[in-house]
């Protein structure tokens, strides 16, 4: 069972950047997914999810009105859309999956998540 996070880069204020989540050695599209982010000297936080089907999202209100998170089940994907960055929105950027499947339902708390990717790097800078 992997996540495997793509898609950050070096961006600056005011950009844009998708990062995508995918897995291997199960099928994404049974569970929720969580994103979280972790900059250098804090700790991790929790930054939006998805529900199995997409039907239920949540988002820290830090980043409520530009980030969006979607999926593609066709692709066992889920990314996250990421707008009108900020340099406060430096991170290392992670995705991970509950232990098992949740229908209708996804938390942005740390704990409720068991599978986790290596990661992604997000530096919005000028």
């Amino acid at each position: 069972v992997q996540l495997v996070e793509s898609g950050g880069g070096l961006v600056q204020p005011g950009g844009s950047l998708r990062l995508s989540c995918v897995a291997s050695g199960f099928n994404l599209n049974h569970f929720a997914v969580g994103w979280f982010r972790q900059a250098p000297g804090k700790e991790r936080e929790g930054v939006s999810c998805i529900s199995v089907g997409g039907g239920h999202t949540n988002y820290a209100d830090s980043v409520k009105g530009r980030f969006t998170v979607s999926r593609d089940n066709a692709k066992n994907t889920v990314y996250l859309q990421m707008n009108s960055l900020k340099a406060e929105d430096s991170a290392t950027y992670y995705c991970a999956a509950p232990p098992q499947f949740s229908a209708g339902y996804c938390s942005v708390g740390e704990s409720w998540y068991h599978y986790w990717g290596q990661g992604t790097q997000v530096t919005v800078s000028s």
